[in-house]
């Protein structure tokens, strides 16, 4: 069965492009498939049918396993299945009929604008650092990036002379966005007092880095963000997405279009993008039953 799984994990690699963690994501839910199916003597792989696949998703659900991680492994199954077919690997996909569990899609949280002018606010030193962390909370509010897409970032991804920046998102699709003069204003003061107090190591290209030279991780990031918040008296539990989500929503909250938006945060399907819509209202509704006098 391995064989199986390890010719579908390449397909991924090779042909569809697919992040690395993407693809230990599906890695991670097709083991543990497969692993059930081995040890309940289900048939070779090839010869699975719907009972089997059926069996398989009620464990998880009797496991208490949420609804939206019930729905990632049968989109996973899916796929794998779905493979083995195109591939003659196998006669039929046992997944065909099979319906996902519904899952209630949650509004993301996000930061109100006061509360980003306090983050960004927030480092106030001269030193390396505080200049990195003033640039790279200005460069994650200004385009949107992905936290993993920030720390990846290279010296040759910045357009300092045109105002943007380059990135690979999932699916290693590249994408321009737009720094802003105040970002790109942080950016090089980061890159004229503040990187090379910071050592880089020898053959190091990455634009951010740690205080050792090299690469910054997102532990490292997650740390820089959370005492930065701390500092600005912001009390929620704040994570890096948010102002990944309050880039977008603060955007259409100024009239921005949602197809720029799209291309922006590079989410392959304006579905995605949609949900900030949705954000907006809710505000909207918070923002009349709290003033209003007979809201």
């Amino acid at each position: 069965m391995d064989q199986y799984l390890d010719i579908f994990l390449n397909y991924l690699v090779v042909e569809k492009g697919l992040a690395t963690n993407s693809v230990e994501a599906y890695g991670r839910d097709l083991r543990a498939y497969l692993e059930w199916l081995d040890e309940n003597g289900s048939p070779d792989v090839g010869r699975i049918g719907q009972a089997e696949v059926l069996a398989y998703l009620t464990r998880l659900k009797n496991s208490g396993l949420a609804p939206r991680s019930r729905a990632r492994s049968l989109s996973a199954l899916r796929h794998f299945h779905r493979f083995l077919l195109g591939e003659r690997l196998a006669s039929t996909d046992p997944t065909l009929l099979l319906e996902s569990p519904r899952v209630l899609r949650s509004l993301p949280r996000l930061l109100s604008q006061r509360e980003v002018e306090s983050l960004l606010a927030a480092p106030t030193g001269d030193g390396p650092l505080d200049l990195r962390y003033r640039a790279m909370l200005e460069v994650l509010y200004a385009t949107g990036l992905r936290v993993s897409e920030l720390i990846g970032l290279k010296l040759a991804d910045i357009n300092r002379d045109v105002g943007c920046l380059s990135t690979f998102g999932k699916g290693s699709k590249q994408r321009l966005v737009p720094l802003g003069e105040v970002a790109l204003s942080a950016l090089e003061e980061y890159l004229a007092d503040g990187r090379s107090g910071l050592k880089p190591q020898s053959g190091c290209h990455y634009l951010f880095l740690n205080r050792r030279g090299s690469g910054l991780s997102r532990q490292g990031f997650w740390k820089i963000l959370r005492s930065n918040a701390l500092k600005a008296g912001i009390g929620c539990s704040i994570y890096p997405h948010m102002l990944r989500h309050s880039f977008a929503t603060h955007l259409l909250e100024n009239g921005a279009d949602l197809r720029a938006v799209q291309v922006m945060l590079g989410h392959a399907d304006i579905s995605t993008t949609q949900i900030y819509t949705h954000v907006l209202r809710e505000r909207l509704k918070q923002v009349h039953q709290q003033y209003h006098p007979r809201g």
